[in-house]
């Protein structure tokens, strides 16, 4: 290893914009993500003018909106916001199912890194505790995995 180059990205913003694409489905839960992907991208120097929140009904809804957004290429990277939690029906299967394959298809279609911040979960306990509880804020992982991204694809542009 020692011998090997590593190239990856830095967790420090350089003017980069970000689109946060959040559902306001099960709000309790996703607005606590979005808080969280906001407060990780100001603290790594990203001022809040160069963040948009984007809102969509709901988890469905989020992979077309996301598309649009990266296609436009005014965002360096762009975070998935939602939850599913499961139900007494599969419906919880299909909403989780297609959402997870349009958010993967908007970024290979884009080549706009996309951060996947959706939760699925059993219970809304588990939801909150991903989204700033005992489990941490998958919204700010994600936030700071979209800005790493973004500076790993320009630095291998160079």
């Amino acid at each position: 290893m020692a011998n090997v180059k590593v190239i990856e990205g830095e967790l420090v913003a350089r003017g980069q914009r970000f689109a946060l694409v959040a559902a306001r489905f099960n709000s309790l839960v996703v607005d606590r993500l979005v808080d969280g992907a906001v407060d990780a991208l100001v603290r790594h120097g990203v001022a809040l003018a160069d963040i948009d929140l984007i809102r969509v009904p709901g988890a469905f809804e989020l992979p077309l909106a996301l598309r649009r957004v990266a296609l436009s290429k005014r965002y360096d990277a762009v975070v998935a916001l939602g939850a599913v939690i499961k139900g007494d029906t599969s419906h919880f299967d299909f909403v989780a199912g297609e959402c997870a394959s349009g958010v993967s298809r908007a970024m290979q279609d884009s080549g706009v890194p996309v951060a996947f911040a959706v939760l699925t979960t059993d219970t809304l306990e588990q939801a909150l505790d991903r989204a700033g509880g005992k489990a941490g804020n998958k919204g700010a992982d994600c936030a700071l995995a979209a800005l790493e991204m973004a500076n790993l694809l320009k630095r291998l542009e160079g």
